[in-house]
């Protein structure tokens, strides 16, 4: 079996129609350090109940995240990149939704630790679409 996964997500800033498909159309400006601040909180043995969907039989939501962070590849595009052993339904998605929360100054970097510990999908209230996220790459 797999020994990590890793997932990218990718997001453009300012109207593109070759990636509309594949990245997800943000124009609100964020602020990187802070989410890649938030994102560190990620890292470790961590339970993600809180960022998964309910009501799945999984027999433990804890994850072992090596790396999570937001990558800037453009002026107008970037892309948020996480590693981790296993990975739980919607867990990126809604990382990523969490993330773009701190971001645009909603929530602080800091609250991230406070959902995670809340163990309860509700503290974590958006979810990014589907479209934009991508399988990066798997080790054996």
């Amino acid at each position: 079996s797999a020994k990590s996964r890793t997932y990218r997500y990718f997001i453009h800033q300012q109207k593109d129609p070759f990636a509309t498909d594949f990245s997800l159309y943000f124009p609100t400006r964020l602020n990187f350090e802070a989410m890649n601040e938030a994102a560190s909180h990620l890292v470790g043995k961590k339970d993600f109940t809180s960022l998964s969907k309910l009501h799945t039989d999984v027999k433990t939501n804890i994850c072992d995240v090596s790396v999570a962070r937001w990558v800037q590849t453009e002026k107008n595009s970037a892309y948020f990149e996480i590693t981790a052993d296993r990975f739980l339904r919607n867990m990126v998605r809604a990382t990523v939704g969490t993330l773009l929360e701190v971001g645009t100054g909603k929530i602080h970097p800091i609250d991230v630790i406070s959902i995670l510990e809340e163990k309860d999908r509700q503290a974590a209230k958006m979810s990014a679409p589907g479209h934009a996220l991508f399988l990066w790459e798997i080790l054996y």
